[in-house]
């Protein structure tokens, strides 16, 4: 079976991630290259191009080589793409194709968090998310990096470092910063502050993979995928209860934040194929993939 390449364009809230990969019919998948920019303050189409570019480049590929372009996630890319596929079948095929074991992604976005139960080829088989309440998403943990004067990037790192980890009893994002400018003025230090914000985002983020009965690997996918913090929280709080989950275990792949581009690019492919079967090539311009 010939090989393909194609990409995937995942618009996020805060970020753009873009995958171009080389498959067989989006099976066997080989990630060519990634690339993310920060949305800001320019408009979205402009960042998803210019992350397009920089990911063609990458690969060594031009866009005219690739046989199908998708997006996903929080908007589309007109003019780049060839179809569109959600989010959560996106997230759930890049985590498989990361994390081959994974029966389970945990996407942990700007704006929610979401566990994706799948099966051995990442196909979606139920999934759970958090509510409208943003303490469980990548924005709450920027707003509380903001107010304490630390680079989002550091954050995950920074938190290793605590001694004595403080307690973040509110699941309500506003009450929760409240709790933050509490310990700031009781004198707690900055690591601890950031270790009991993780740890409480784990406590939600576990509550959805048991919600889904989530079993064996899970794969972190989405932002903050990456962060270290989160991670190590998750992890500590599966191996303490080890009674409500089944063999749980957490991982995190180096490129976890761009699993939502990579899953589209990968289905991408596997559309294209299924058009060309049906000869339907000639339908590509038109076609827009749900």
């Amino acid at each position: 079976m010939t090989q393909l390449l194609s990409a995937g364009i995942d618009l996020g809230s805060s970020a753009v991630k873009v995958a171009v990969v080389r498959s067989r019919a989006g099976q066997e998948v080989e990630v060519l290259a990634t690339s993310v920019q920060r949305i800001r303050r320019r408009m979205m189409h402009e960042v998803a191009s210019a992350a397009f570019d920089e990911a063609c480049g990458a690969a060594g590929v031009t866009r005219r080589q690739l046989c199908y372009v998708a997006s996903t996630g929080e908007g589309e890319a007109p003019g780049l793409t060839t179809g569109h596929f959600y989010g959560i079948t996106s997230h759930g095929r890049g985590g498989a194709v990361l994390c081959p074991e994974a029966r389970a992604a945990l996407d942990i976005g700007a704006l929610h968090a979401r566990a994706i139960k799948i099966d051995e080829r990442g196909k979606v088989l139920g999934h759970r998310m958090t509510s409208q309440c943003a303490s469980g998403s990548g924005q709450f943990l920027e707003n509380i990096a903001r107010y304490l004067g630390v680079p989002i990037e550091d954050v995950g790192a920074l938190s290793l470092t605590a001694q004595a980890p403080e307690d973040v009893s509110s699941i309500c994002a506003v009450l929760a910063e409240t709790d933050v400018i509490n310990m700031v003025s009781r004198g707690i230090t900055t690591a601890d502050i950031l270790a009991g914000i993780h740890e409480s985002i784990a406590g939600r983020l576990a509550k959805l993979l048991r919600s889904v009965g989530a079993e064996g690997a899970v794969v972190l996918t989405g932002g903050l995928a990456q962060n270290a913090g989160i991670a190590r929280a998750l992890e500590s709080l599966v191996s303490e209860e080890k009674g409500k989950f089944k063999s749980l275990r957490v991982v995190a792949p180096p490129d976890a934040q761009c699993a939502g581009a990579i899953g589209a690019a990968a289905l991408a492919a596997q559309r294209y194929t299924q058009l060309s079967r049906a000869g339907r090539l000639g339908a590509l311009s038109q076609e827009r993939a749900g």
